[in-house]
């Protein structure tokens, strides 16, 4: 990887405060470090957070000198060498030249003036380039194509809701990361596979990580659970088979293995919390009687005795796992398994 080019604008740096201890494993830090060398988390994860999210929030504002200054002032707090100060670096530059575009353009909107009343009509429609921003052809290529293949797998109805379904997931993942000021991108579907949503986390705490990661089942179960009223409503088993396989899928997500949402979100776990999970999720199959909840045990059993267990413990991330995982439960418990009909 080359290296990005310094800046040539320069600000206040950042102070920097010693931290004796890492947050996340609690091992003692050498003065002035800023990776960990038991857990490899970024030291400066919190602040990191706290800058990025104010840099986009002026970004957002269209702020340009402010968010330069705010990027800026993440560069001292990432290893020089990381992927994320190469994206700061990068970004940094951009702003730069967005600054210097500015200066030089004449002023903008002194025609709209002479619109009267139709003038912020008018200025919605001029910026009506940032809803294509926001919906950009890689994300609405692949939900056609995602659309297409469940189409044709499973009928009109049962694919157009399942994508539907999936597209839910992923927005639960990307509304959560956007508000907290991230950088992220829309999601991408793999037909056949499923979808992701591409971030950057700048050293974000492996709570965060976490909170991000159940976003994506909370919002499964949210839409799992509409299609289980609409059901009740309706009689129409399709409603039925919607449910449950939402809620299914969003169960087998939260196996705790690297590729999945459970495995980034068991990261925060301390071995007990760690094994409260195992146990309310045997405890689910036993009463269920799914075997989705067997493999979520399994997942969580593999996991007390990897290398990345926090001695840290969070409440709030367990209590966010166990919940999503018993409320998926409970849609599961409504409908159990029976041949819906899909098309």
């Amino acid at each position: 990887m080359q290296k990005a080019n310094r800046t040539n604008r320069t600000v206040a740096s950042t102070p920097i405060e010693l931290t004796k201890a890492c947050k996340n494993c609690s091992v003692q830090l050498v003065p002035g470090v800023l990776v960990c060398n038991q857990c490899h988390i970024l030291v400066h994860a919190e602040e990191l957070e706290r800058l990025s999210a104010w840099a986009k929030a002026h970004e957002d504002r269209n702020e340009i000198q402010q968010a330069h200054d705010a990027w800026l002032k993440v560069l001292p707090l990432l290893p020089p060498e990381s992927t994320q100060a190469a994206w700061v670096q990068r970004k940094v530059r951009s702003l730069e030249v967005a600054a210097k575009a500015e200066e030089a353009a004449p002023p903008k909107n002194n025609w709209v003036k002479k619109l009267g009343p139709l003038a912020p009509l008018a200025i919605a429609l001029s910026k009506a380039k940032v809803l294509l921003a926001v919906f950009k052809l890689k994300f609405l290529f692949s939900l056609f194509a995602f659309l297409g293949f469940y189409w044709a797998l499973f009928g009109m109805r049962f694919g157009i809701g399942f994508a539907v379904l999936i597209l839910i997931h992923e927005m639960g993942h990307y509304v959560d990361i956007k508000r907290r000021g991230l950088p992220v991108e829309m999601p991408v579907f793999l037909p056949g596979f499923g979808a992701y949503v591409k971030w950057r986390t700048l050293g974000v705490s492996n709570v965060t990580r976490a909170f991000v990661s159940l976003a994506g089942p909370l919002a499964g179960f949210v839409s799992a659970a509409v299609c289980c009223i609409i059901w009740y409503k309706t009689g129409d088993p399709l409603w039925a088979a919607l449910a449950r396989a939402g809620a299914w899928l969003n169960v087998l997500n939260l196996i705790p293995v690297w590729v999945l949402d459970g495995g980034q979100a068991i990261s925060a776990l301390s071995k007990l919390e760690r094994i409260a999970v195992l146990t309310v999720c045997l405890a689910l199959w036993l009463l269920l009687g799914e075997g989705v909840f067997a493999l979520v045990a399994g997942g969580a059993c593999w996991r007390l005795f990897t290398k990345d267990i926090p001695e840290k413990p969070s409440l709030a991330a367990t209590s966010y796992f166990v919940a999503v995982i018993v409320l998926l439960a409970l849609v599961l418990r409504i409908i159990p398994g029976q041949g819906a009909g899909m098309r």
